[in-house]
């Protein structure tokens, strides 16, 4: 029952109260026994569990007095207790571990008698276990052991100075030895109290201040009163407190007294808190010799955790008397020389330094160090040493002001330390290497010992070092190796000297001869973690000083290949240490000549990937900057990577490295990438161009995300400007890595140009798509450039600029031109458009102005030529450069660039000057010259215009004053930045514009400086001198290099819909309303441009007139058009093969007399212009649209909107055309034929031919030739219009309205019946030519189109309607009458009437009403109905209705009127009103809208369809 419960005990931690201090050694740590004897230990751990239980219930029962009834059992009686306390005797006194005494104490003081708080079965349990043991034969007897210290040793990770060694607990058992390896350990500022069992101690002392043990049961008052409780003499006391005394609890307050001698000692030694500690009493006791070791170490222990919790008192209680001081510290010395247990010996050392610390008198130091000194001097050999050098190790490193003061006051103590170091025990030497450690850690120290090394310590370090077999002399050793290390003299001597002086004859035993090299490398090798990382800390150390030095022994001795192979280990610690090794060795050339680094790299590439994984930022930084190192140093022709595999490893590694969100990891990996693209270690075919696309993306993927990072700017001072600028500088630095990375990227991909072995994978299938390529790699790289690195570059720049970084930045761009040759036009071009030429200039200016930054200047010079000469190779606009002009340019370039240093004002002002100039200096002109063309041409104007206009003004006086002439490509820049920087109110002086003339005349062609910008057309036009010699030419070539749609200016629409013109369009209008007589130049280009440019200014003529109605130039036109015209027709025979611009010149005509007014008198002109016409036209055939149509819209014109006499004349000439009557007879007829043809020309033939007819009945003119026509075909076309246009329909509609207005009695138009038609019915004989099915069919086929609601349509179907019921009411008014009063006729009035809100005031609806009116169709209107139209129309707004809206009305009121529909009186008084408001209302409607129109191409006349 006891060992679960004690297990549970043991699992929940029941060691953490000072009331289990005695036995909180007995069970270890880790779980597991210490030792064989472990049954006893547990023996006395169940005894005390026994009474820590019955301790708590007792605690409980009388605390809680109504528990008593509940909790009752058994109480031991007098004899079990003596039994058990007999019992509990013998053993403690047969065991070693622990403190025995303070147990049975404890046990003895528990009053047993007390209420029972247990269960009885527990009782009987503890009795029969005690009677067990008693019967037992075999006991344990007492084993002596030999004492051992805790060796006190380095801690070798920190690469700063040593660290405090550990101090041994004073509960840990005996010869335990601490020697595990600590990290990241600092001091405290007490010294040693934070380091090892000190840190425990704290703890303990913390958990006996929070949680105090309960307080004992206290003595009946029989036994107390008047009398005292006292123990054996020498025996430590546990008395009652003193009265008055605070205290939590009685047991806290209870006092450690020396009873015997107790009662001699003055109160104020008493310490005040718990623990009560007399320090007289500790005095007498610790050197008494009848006093246990277990008490000692019991006040020891006591006085320590005083010491921790309640310094300033026991410092205060120690130093009220500066001889009880010494003499306190003389005796723990004592104590110490004395004893050989060895937790005695940890308790006394950890005792005198935690005193010496607290109490900082240096009488204290003084006499411990005399002590020390003494000692050792007394002591025949090292043999008894251990516990002095101990002590000695740890005042020097709690103290460390303390090393220059025993070199100083104490040099022979030296002596004795090289004994120990001698000394054949391990330990001892381990306690001396600490002790020089620590010499040697302090400068001044190691500075006069220097002597001392080197002509007696140095041989004997390394041998030392070579044989020591424990941990802790390694750990020592190599800890004053450390330091040794640090100082430059003694790594010379170490390295120099291999073996021990041949003086050294009075040390015991020869050493034996080794290297450091080699002694390392044997630690290397050795399984103990701890030791190898102590070996690469000191292999780095020595490396530290001069690795050209000394890394040649290293290497010789192969420790690289031992390093390479210990990066597989898992220890973070031993992996950096090597990375850091490694990058010391790597500055060596042996290194890679010897092929370390092939051997190794595999190694590097594996120890990247596991390490990427953890989160340790300084081994990820370490370990690429070894990988970047490695990449950057390894010769070219020696290969490091052996396989495309492991090229592919090693950028998946970079690849996420670089992704890293720690930016310090992302920079190392941001080297090591620009150092991993090389040619030599890319060139393993085949080349996986994929992966390396994947690593530049993540590359700058992460810059992009770092830079877009906003800065924390506060404006909170100097502090917060200082971290903004810090910032700053961090991110230039990142951007920095990232473009050399991306540059080195782009030079791989310009030199596996020249490898066709690397253009692509030669293991891709050949049906596979081939995206695994170089080509596609460069392409990226380009893409990249533009969407990436320039917009980074760019916003950085906006804050800070730095040479280095635009020095790498423009040499990347310059790369560019050449990574893909096909683009670096395009390039070019996006380059100078973004203000680049203007960047790399402010940048010449601001960096490289008196020769410095040669190097950015030599960068900026590379690309202005590489971006100039490919934006001359291919200026646009304008005629290419000859290869002759090219390299002129080429060699232009490359002797003035370089020499252009100067601010925009400085570069104006040498522009401007115009003194004599040398050759290198008017090169130098000319170079500024095109650098401000190009940039204005790509509309970068970063000077300003003023200036360049006078600055470019001088330039050419300076050249004729000179009698220069420039070179075409210079001139062509100088009369654009002339064009374009003047200003309107800036005109250059008759100097100029004579030099200017004087250049031009001396060109063999005008194109050979033409560049096409409206601008430049401006300055020729403007100035007489210059268009009257150059105008027609610079004309010409405007309009060969000008790109006008002529599709969309072909068709001019209404000025409330025309488009948006071009803005070289909107300039030449304005140029041409500015000067009219250029428009006489623009009609000499027709005869004599190309096809093509005359199209263009006959298109753009056209335009102008649409755009501009105010100017009238008919007059002027018309002459001209009638030359042209008869020059061409005079050339050209049959008018098909008339040249191409016929069309757009008779195109233009028309346009001209559709913006005539209209009633305009035709003249003499006019009539010649209409018979060339007609003639043409006859001239014709169906297939000639392009030329029927406008001639046709000029024929209508001439007969619509002219006067009554004009018309009759007009009409004559084209009725005396017979040409022209018969090709209009071939186009009605194919209207219904089965060939294609436009519909636009078939309309405008209908319209023409109406209107000839109207035009011949009225003035009753001869008629040459009869057309005819089919009477079925036109009825079919509106009886079943399919899908024809509705223009289409409306002119057959007007022209079938025409014929029935005159009877089909035309002698113009013959309608004649089809030849298949069958005998006509008897009722039908009125109604001819016209039958009954044919007149229902064409009602029916005009109501569907006016369903079509189209306005033009609805109107000349109403018309036909009109005329057609006419024609019937004459012939049969019965018929007219049933036609009319057919229901359909309802339901379209209905449908009509739906279209909207007063959809009866449109005027075809307005028409229809009135027509049924007319015709009474009651049925299809009834008398109701007709005055809700009218009481809507009265109350409607008149003001809102056209001119053609309020004529249908009023009609429908006459008509209303006149047949008498209204009865009622107040109904004819609210019409009559009505009409008045209509007649009043009439002059002040909307005017009428244009009456000539252009739809579709066809002119069209709404009076003509509509009247």
């Amino acid at each position: 029952m006891l060992l679960p419960l004690l297990g549970t005990c043991a699992l929940v931690g029941p060691f953490r109260g000072t009331e289990w201090e005695p036995v909180r050694d007995l069970l270890s740590h880790t779980g597991s026994c210490r030792d064989p004897r472990c049954y006893g230990n547990l023996l006395v751990l169940c005894l005390f569990l026994i009474w820590q239980v019955r301790h708590y219930w007792y605690q409980v029962h009388k605390s809680r007095p109504k528990l008593r009834k509940v909790i009752k059992g058994p109480v031991l009686k007098k004899s079990k207790r003596l039994l058990l306390e007999s019992l509990m005797r013998r053993k403690i006194a047969h065991l070693k571990w622990g403190l025995p005494q303070r147990i049975l104490e404890s046990y003895l003081l528990l009053n047993f008698s007390g209420p029972s708080t247990f269960k009885g079965n527990l009782q009987s349990v503890a009795a029969r276990l005690s009677m067990t043991l008693l019967k037992k034969k075999k006991s344990w007897s007492p084993q002596s052991a030999k004492p051992q210290h805790s060796v006190h040793h380095w801690t070798l990770e920190d690469p700063g100075p040593l660290l405090v060694p550990q101090v041994g607990d004073a509960y840990n058992g005996e010869g335990s030895i601490q020697g595990r390896w600590r990290s990241g350990a600092r001091r405290s500022p007490s010294g040693v109290a934070a380091r090892g069992s000190s840190a425990s101690n704290a703890t303990r002392a913390g958990v006996l201040h929070a949680q105090p043990r309960a307080s004992l049961p206290s003595a009946p008052a029989h036994t107390l009163r008047g009398k005292r409780c006292c123990r054996r003499a020498g025996e430590l006391e546990m008395a009652e407190p003193a009265a008055g005394l605070p205290g939590p609890g009685r047991d806290e307050a209870a006092a450690l007294l020396f009873s015997k001698a107790h009662y001699r000692h003055d109160p104020r030694w008493l310490l005040p808190v718990a623990p009560r500690l007399c320090l007289a009493c500790a005095l007498e006791l610790l050197p008494e010799p009848g006093v246990s070791l277990v008490r000692k170490k019991h006040v020891l222990s006591s006085f320590r955790d005083a010491l921790l919790r309640h310094a300033s008192l026991v410092t205060q209680l120690v130093a009220q008397d500066q001889k009880v001081c010494i003499s306190f510290i003389s005796t723990l010395f004592g104590l110490l020389c004395s004893t050989e247990n060895g937790s005695a010996t940890d308790l006394c050392i950890e005792v005198l330094i935690q005193l010496t610390i607290q109490l900082k008198l240096e009488q204290a130091i003084h006499c411990l160090l005399n002590e020390c000194h003494r000692k050792l001097c007394n002591l025949p050999s090292m043999r008894g040493s251990l516990a002095t050098l101990t002590l000695l190790g740890k005042l020097v490193d709690a103290i460390p002001a303390l090393a220059d003061k025993l070199v100083r006051e104490h040099g022979n103590l030296m002596e004795h330390l090289l004994r120990g170091l001698l000394y054949p025990n391990e330990g001892v030497q381990a306690s001396a290497c600490y002790i020089y450690g620590k010499l040697y850690a302090a400068p001044v120290a190691a500075e006069k010992l220097s002597g001392h090394f080197r002509e007696k310590l140095c041989p004997f370090i390394l041998s030392t070092l070579d044989s020591a077999q424990t941990k802790e002399l390694q750990i020592n050793c190599l800890g004053l190796l450390r330091q040794l290390l640090k100082y430059d003299i003694f790594v010379t001597m170490i390295m120099n000297k291999s073996a021990l002086p041949e003086s050294a004859e009075d040390v015991e035993g020869p050493p034996r001869e080794t290297s450091l090299p080699l002694v390392l490398k044997k630690l290397l090798l050795s399984r103990d973690e701890t030791m190898q990382v102590a070996s690469v800390h000191c292999i780095t150390a020595v490396l530290v000083h001069s690795p050209a030095k000394h890394a040649l022994a290293f290497i010789h001795a192969d420790i690289p290949e031992f390093l390479f192979e210990h990066l597989s280990s898992s220890s973070e610690a031993l992996i950096w240490s090597i990375y850091s090794c490694l990058i010391l060795l790597a500055e060596e050339p042996l290194f890679f000549s010897k092929c370390h680094t092939v051997y190794g790299i595999e190694s590097v590439v594996r120890s990247l990937q596991v390490s990427l994984k953890v989160n340790n930022i300084e081994l990820h930084k370490q370990g690429l900057l070894l990988f970047a190192e490695i990449l950057t140093r390894q010769p070219k022709e020696i290969r490091l990577f052996s396989s495309s595999a492991m090229c592919r490893d090693a950028g998946c590694v970079l690849r996420e490295a670089v992704s890293s969100p720690v930016l310090e990891v992302a920079a190392e990996a941001m080297k090591a990438i620009a150092a991993f693209l090389r040619k030599d270690h890319q060139s393993t075919p085949p080349v996986q161009y994929r992966a390396l696309q994947t690593l530049v993306e993540a590359m700058l993927s992460r810059c992009a995300d770092f830079s877009q990072t906003p800065l924390n700017r506060r404006p909170l001072g100097h502090a917060s400007s200082r971290d903004s600028e810090k910032a700053l500088l961090r991110r230039g630095k990142f951007l920095l890595d990232t473009l050399q990375g991306f540059r080195n990227a782009c030079r791989l991909a310009v030199e596996l140009q020249s490898e066709p072995s690397t253009q692509e994978n030669p293991f891709t299938a050949p049906s596979a798509e081939k995206e695994d390529t170089l080509e596609a790699f460069s392409e990226f790289l380009l893409s990249a450039c533009d969407s990436l690195c320039i917009p980074m570059v760019m916003r950085h720049s906006e804050q800070a600029t730095h040479p280095a970084l635009m020095e790498v930045f423009l040499s990347t761009l310059d790369s560019m031109f050449t990574i893909v040759p096909r683009m670096r036009e395009k390039f070019s071009k996006k380059l100078a458009s973004s203000s680049f030429i203007r960047l790399t200039l402010e940048l010449k200016a601001r960096f490289c102005s008196g020769l410095r930054y040669s190097a950015l200047n030599q960068v900026c010079s590379s690309f202005l030529y590489c971006v100039c000469f490919n934006l001359l190779s291919t200026l646009e606009k304008t005629r290419p450069l000859s290869q002759e002009e090219l390299s002129e340019v080429s060699e232009l370039l490359q002797l003035g660039l370089p020499q252009i240093c100067s601010r925009l004002p400085e570069s104006l002002a040498f522009l401007s000057d115009r003194q004599y100039m040398e050759r290198a200096a008017r090169e130098r002109q000319y170079c500024i010259l095109l650098l401000f063309y190009l940039a204005c041409i790509h509309e970068d104007r970063f000077v300003s215009e003023a200036e360049m206009f006078m600055a470019v003004q001088s330039f050419l006086l300076s050249l004729q004053d000179q009698g220069e002439r420039p070179p075409p490509v210079v001139f062509k820049a100088s009369i654009y930045l002339l064009a374009i920087s003047q200003d309107k109110d800036d005109m250059l002086d008759e100097a100029t514009v004579g030099a200017i003339r004087k250049f031009l005349e001396g060109l063999p062609d005008l194109h050979l400086v033409y560049t096409h910008h409206i601008p430049l057309l401006r300055l020729f036009l403007l100035y007489p001198e210059l268009m009257s010699r150059f105008g027609h030419q610079v004309l010409e070539l405007w309009f060969s290099w000008e790109e006008i749609n002529c599709d969309e200016l072909d068709f001019l629409p209404s000025a409330a819909e025309q488009p948006t013109l071009p803005d070289s369009l909107a300039s030449l209008f304005l140029i041409l309303r500015n000067s009219p007589s250029i428009l006489l130049i623009l009609l000499d280009l027709i005869y004599s441009s190309q096809v093509d440019t005359a199209r263009k200014v006959l298109i753009v003529l056209r335009t102008f007139l649409q755009k501009n109605e105010d100017i009238q130039v008919g007059g002027l036109m018309r002459g001209h058009f009638l030359l042209i015209l008869q020059h061409l027709l005079m050339e050209c025979e049959p008018p098909s093969s008339v040249s191409g611009n016929l069309p757009l010149l008779l195109s233009l005509l028309s346009l001209v007399q559709l913006r005539s007014s209209s009633e305009q008198e035709l003249d003499s002109m006019a009539m010649k212009l209409l018979h060339q016409v007609s003639k043409l036209c006859g001239k014709c055939s169906p297939a000639d649209v392009d030329i029927l149509q406008p001639s046709f819209n000029f024929l209508y014109w001439s007969l619509q909107q002219t006067t009554l006499g004009s018309r009759q004349r007009a009409t004559a000439v084209l009725l005396s055309c017979t040409t022209l009557l018969g090709l209009l007879e071939e186009l009605l007829v194919l209207t219904w034929a089965e060939e294609a043809t436009p519909p636009a020309l078939l309309c405008s033939a209908w319209l023409l031919t109406a209107s000839l007819c109207a035009q011949q009945r009225s003035s009753n003119l001869q008629v040459h030739q009869t057309l005819s026509v089919e009477l079925d075909q036109v009825l079919a076309v509106l009886s079943f219009p399919g899908k024809q246009a509705a223009l289409l329909s409306a002119a057959v509609a007007r022209f079938l309205r025409t014929a029935l207005q005159q009877s089909f009695s035309s002698t113009l138009v013959a309608l004649v019946p089809s030849g298949t038609r069958p005998p006509s019915a008897p009722e039908d004989m009125v109604l001819a030519p016209l039958g009954t099915s044919q007149v229902l069919s064409l009602l029916i086929g005009l109501q569907n189109l006016l369903v079509q609601k189209d306005p033009l349509l609805s109107q000349a179907c109403v018309g036909c309607l009109e005329a057609l019921l006419d024609y019937l009411h004459t012939r049969s008014p019965k018929i007219a009458l049933h036609v009319t009063s057919q229901p359909w006729n309802r339901f379209l009035l209905s449908i009509l009437l739906d279209s909207g809100e007063n959809s009866f005031l449109r005027p075809e609806v307005l028409r229809l009403m009135t027509l049924f009116v007319r015709f009474q169709s009651s049925s299809v209107l009834s008398g109701e109905e007709v005055v809700h139209v009218l009481q809507a129309a009265a109350s409607a707004n008149m003001s809102t209705l056209s001119r053609t809206a309020l004529q249908a009305l009023r009609g429908f009121f006459l008509q209303v009127q006149r047949m008498g529909l209204l009865a009622d009186p107040t109904v004819a008084q609210s019409l009559q009103a009505s009409l008045e408001g209509l007649s009043s209302q009439a002059p002040q409607a909307q005017p009428l809208p244009q009456d000539m129109l252009c739809l579709g191409g066809v002119a069209v006349s709404l009076s003509h369809i509509r009247d």
